[in-house]
């Protein structure tokens, strides 16, 4: 007996140091590309913007090269506003993405189970979507009484329909075999919900979600850039109002960086919660 497991180690684990070699391998492989690609796109930014490169519809001569983007970074970070910026842009994307995220799951939930709300509530939401945050600004502006207010609803006007429509799409995907089988085994409306529709539709939801973190920063912005006072986006706009072109990249970047790594936190977490799916997918 004692051979016999002996054997069967021996067998199963060079297969599993095999495989954990593969994955970590092309992890590894997959970082060198992307940090051999952005020092690509930094080499060709420097040398376009040093030598101030003037291809006619393209013109690089105001364009500031990335060591000045870097010093600027540092001058951001020595200002005694750089923090209050920082907090401010990230509070109204985090109250607007909260917002939109319970509003855009329930109502998506709704819609995608019962066809005849489906039909109230999804032409007006379908005219709507398309509406871009700036056009919303005046009328935000008049409705809410602070400015403040007004820059929240941007935001949350900018994540509910990623979220809204994923999850839709969601529910649509479930097997109806699995709702069939839970009603047959005596399950109640609201635990088909729990049970089956929800975990069915949450791989959806949590790419809605991502999406609209990332649609939240881009809301934002605009938003800042018209009514805020403080925020990376009012900053990149007085930037560019006292023609500070470095401090302009740095607001850009940051925005960017800021949008990137709450979408990544908002995919791990789903990860978290949808470990079927992850074992499905490898």
């Amino acid at each position: 007996m004692r051979s016999l497991v002996e054997k069967n180690q021996k067998v199963v684990h060079p297969t599993f140091t095999v495989k954990w070699d593969a994955r970590h391998t092309r992890s590894v492989h997959q970082f060198l590309l992307g940090a051999t690609s952005l020092i690509l796109c930094l080499i060709f930014w420097q040398a376009l913007a040093q030598f101030k490169v003037n291809l006619g519809l393209i013109n690089f001569s105001n364009v500031p090269t990335p060591l000045e983007v870097v010093d600027a970074f540092v001058q951001f970070f020595q200002m005694p506003t750089a923090l209050a910026h920082l907090k401010a842009s990230v509070l109204r994307v985090l109250i607007g993405f909260a917002l939109a995220g319970v509003m855009g799951v329930i109502l998506g939930l709704i819609i995608g189970q019962y066809k005849k709300i489906a039909t109230i509530l999804f032409t007006p939401l379908e005219v709507l979507r398309p509406i871009p945050a700036v056009a919303w600004i005046p009328l935000a502006i008049l409705i809410f009484p602070s400015s403040e207010t007004s820059m929240v609803f941007i935001t949350f006007i900018g994540a509910i329909f990623p979220i809204l429509l994923n999850t839709i799409h969601g529910v649509e995907a479930v097997d109806p075999r699995l709702v069939a089988s839970a009603k047959s085994l005596g399950a109640s409306n609201f635990a088909i919900v729990k049970e089956v529709i929800i975990p069915g539709a949450l791989p959806n939801m949590i790419t809605g979600l991502s999406i609209g973190m990332g649609t939240c920063w881009f809301c934002l912005v605009t938003a800042e850039m018209i009514s805020g006072q403080l925020g990376i986006g009012y900053f990149t706009w007085e930037s560019f109002t006292l023609q500070n072109y470095s401090s302009i990249v740095v607001g850009m970047l940051l925005i960017g960086a800021l949008g990137m790594f709450s979408s990544a936190f908002v995919r791990w977490v789903g990860k978290k919660f949808t470990p079927w799916y992850q074992l499905r997918k490898s």
